[in-house]
C-alpha cells in the first residue's frame, strides 16, 4: 500500500499529531478504494490520467482569465463515474 500511496515515515513528537497523521492516511487509503471501485481501474492510472489536467492564468492589460485545459474521454469518464462536476473551462474572468 505505501508504494501505491507513496508515503514515507513520518516521525511525530506530540500524539494529537500522530492521531491526526493516522487519520489523514486512513482517509487517503478510503479515497483511493472508492476511487478504484467506482471506475473499475487501479489507483495509478486514474491518478495519471487526472494529473494530465492543466490550468493556466493569462494575465495582461485587458484582465486576467484562469482557464483549464479541455477533458480527454478518459478523464470524463473518471469524473462521471466518481460523480464529481469537472472542472470549468473558465474559472476565473476579471476584465481590467
Amino acid at each position: 500500500m505505501k508504494s501505491e500511496l507513496l508515503l514515507r515515515p513520518v516521525f511525530h513528537r506530540l500524539e494529537h499529531r500522530l492521531g491526526a497523521h493516522v487519520l489523514i492516511c486512513w482517509l487517503a487509503l478510503l479515497l483511493t478504494r472508492v476511487a478504484e471501485r467506482r471506475c473499475g481501474q487501479r489507483w495509478p492510472r486514474i491518478n495519471r490520467e487526472l494529473s494530465r489536467l492543466s490550468q493556466v492564468t493569462l494575465a495582461g492589460p485587458a484582465g486576467t482569465v484562469v482557464h483549464t485545459t479541455s477533458l480527454r474521454p478518459a478523464q470524463r469518464a473518471v469524473y462521471q463515474a466518481l460523480s464529481i462536476a469537472p472542472p470549468a473551462r473558465v474559472s476565473v474572468f476579471e476584465p481590467a
